[in-house]
């Protein structure tokens, strides 16, 4: 798929008041998923913006108790109904677990795809034989969403991603807040006169195929964020980012 460099995570956005002001700073891709419990609140943004539907990516996941074959058409409608939409530009498999099976589970995505309930099927949190497995089933993984940041991305995935030509969605790409106390983030960030959440943004922003999705309600943040797409990062930035003795994994299975 072809997505904005910087789109919204919204998972514990609670206030649809966030998602409207997100859309209206300019933010044109939306992800939410079953597990966050804000559809209806992402819905409720969307419709109160004055943007068209059209104009937007809209993303949702789902959980691992409505991947089982049979529970995916009813799944995909219940987040529709809370969303409020026809339907959703890309529907995710939020993890491999639970009632997932590639073999039966990608072809009920797929007809819900050719129904016209998404118009296309991604992929969150797979390993690299679990993404050679679905390949098998599923004609087009339309992106691969993951947890990427300065203290945990995998080469991996992320050479796969480059590979086959989709995007890496990288979620959580300021580590929960923890980059911003980092001093050698910080210490990029004056050297560019700007902030710490920059810097980490452009970081991730910098591995070809990838894009990202922070997290944000304030429209200073907000705003700040998509700025931080413009940031340019030079091979020493990175390479001193790159070179972070710290692996932390915020979400692992």
């Amino acid at each position: 798929m072809d997505l904005p460099a910087v789109g919204l995570g919204t998972m514990g956005v609670a206030d649809s008041a966030a998602i409207e002001t997100a859309i209206e700073a300019g933010y044109r891709h939306l992800d939410t998923a079953q597990i966050y419990e804000n559809e209806r609140v992402v819905g409720d943004g969307i419709a109160a913006a004055d943007t068209d539907r059209e104009a937007l990516t809209v993303a949702t996941k789902l959980w691992i108790d409505r991947l089982a074959a049979d529970d995916v058409r009813p799944g995909t409608e219940a987040s529709l109904d809370r969303l409020g939409l026809d339907s959703v530009d890309l529907l995710y498999v939020h993890r491999p677990r639970g009632g997932y099976d590639a073999e039966t589970t990608l072809p009920a995505l797929e007809a819900v795809r050719d129904d016209g309930l998404t118009d296309a099927v991604g992929l969150s949190n797979f390993e690299p034989a679990q993404l050679d497995a679905a390949r098998e089933y599923l004609d087009d993984i339309a992106a691969h969403q993951v947890e990427f940041h300065p203290y945990f991305w995998r080469e991996a995935l992320l050479a796969d991603a480059q590979r086959h030509g989709y995007p890496l969605v990288a979620y959580s790409p300021l580590a929960g807040g923890q980059v911003f106390d980092d001093p050698t983030i910080r210490a990029v960030a004056e050297k560019h006169d700007t902030t710490a959440a920059a810097v980490s943004i452009a970081w991730v922003l910098s591995h070809d195929n990838v894009i990202t999705i922070p997290k944000a309600s304030s429209r200073a943040h907000l705003e700040a964020n998509l700025a931080a797409a413009a940031l340019e990062l030079d091979a020493e930035d990175i390479e001193r980012i790159d070179g972070i003795e710290r692996e932390e994994e915020l979400f692992p299975e």
